[in-house]
C-alpha cells in the first residue's frame, strides 16, 4: 500500500523516488543471468565472503585477487555463466587466503594484508 500526500509538489515527489527504486530493481534484474545471494562479515585478520553457486563445479571458477578487489567468474564451457568483482576495504593477501567450494556454497577466507610502512628515517645536519 502507497500512501502519498495530495500536495502536488509532494506527490511529484514521492512518485519520483518509486520510480528510480523500481528502476534500478528491474535493471539489476536484467543484469544479472543468476541472482546470487552473498554473505559478507570481516575480523581483525580477515574478510569471509560466501556466496550461493549452484551448479558451478570447483574445476569452473577462476578467482583472482588484485589489491583490494576480488574477481570470480566460472570458466569458458561451464553450464553456467557466472562474473563478480566485489572491492574490500582493505587490500588482500592472496598467499594466505583461501577458497573451499562445497555442496554449491562458495566460502573465501581473504585475509587481511598488514599494512607495511615505508617511512625512512635520515639524519638531520
Amino acid at each position: 500500500m502507497l500512501f502519498a500526500s495530495t500536495h502536488p509538489a509532494l506527490r511529484r515527489n514521492v512518485y519520483a523516488h518509486s520510480g528510480r527504486a523500481l528502476e534500478r530493481f528491474l535493471s539489476e534484474a536484467h543484469s544479472e543471468t543468476s541472482k546470487t545471494s552473498t554473505q559478507y562479515q570481516q575480523d581483525e585478520s580477515a574478510f569471509h565472503l560466501k556466496l550461493d553457486m549452484p551448479g558451478i563445479a570447483r574445476e569452473q571458477l577462476a578467482i583472482s585477487i588484485e589489491g583490494a578487489v576480488v574477481r570470480i567468474s566460472s570458466r569458458e564451457g561451464a553450464e553456467r555463466q557466472y562474473r563478480a568483482a566485489y572491492e574490500l576495504p582493505q587490500d588482500i593477501d592472496a598467499g594466505l587466503s583461501e577458497a573451499k567450494l562445497e555442496n554449491g556454497v562458495l566460502t573465501l577466507k581473504l585475509t587481511k594484508k598488514v599494512p607495511v610502512s615505508n617511512a625512512t628515517e635520515i639524519t638531520v645536519q
